[in-house]
């Protein structure tokens, strides 16, 4: 596949129910493929997996996933209305929750929450070569699409 001149963005409006996580997961792995980056398709997947899934869970009745690619990086955020933040937390060997921003801080180059002005939070990611970059061209024209 030809990669496409940067950035190119995705966004996607989800309702806050278990059946948006694999359409989450659909998104990152057809645009990031589309885009003719797929070395970061399972990490990216994985990623927005454990965010969306953590804002279906605490995040309120709606979210949005934002994704910005370049050659070789991706941007991503989940924007949910919920006032808690997420943190990481210890996990025992049998437990079966808990391990989700553990695994987004093993995969991603890195990752955060911010606080918008409107209310809720952002948990964004940065992943692949260059990936610091990214964050710094969100600002330019993107070619988008919208699922």
């Amino acid at each position: 596949m030809t990669p496409q001149p940067d950035p190119r963005t995705a966004e996607c409006l989800l309702p806050a129910v278990g059946a948006s996580v694999p359409q989450a997961r659909a998104l990152v792995r057809r645009e990031l493929d589309r885009w003719g980056i797929p070395s970061l398709i399972d990490d990216c997947a994985l990623i927005v997996s454990e965010l969306v899934t953590n804002a279906v869970r605490h995040g309120g009745t709606a979210l949005a996933l934002r994704l910005v690619g370049g050659a070789g990086w991706v941007y991503g955020e989940i924007y949910d209305p919920g006032d808690g933040v997420p943190r990481m937390r210890e996990s025992g060997a049998d437990a079966t929750s808990g391990r989700g921003l553990m695994i987004v801080a093993a995969l991603a180059d890195d990752w955060g929450v911010t606080r918008p002005q409107r209310g809720g939070k952002i948990v964004w990611f940065v992943a692949g070569d260059g990936a610091s970059s990214g964050r710094a061209t969100l600002g330019a024209d993107c070619l988008a699409s919208v699922c």
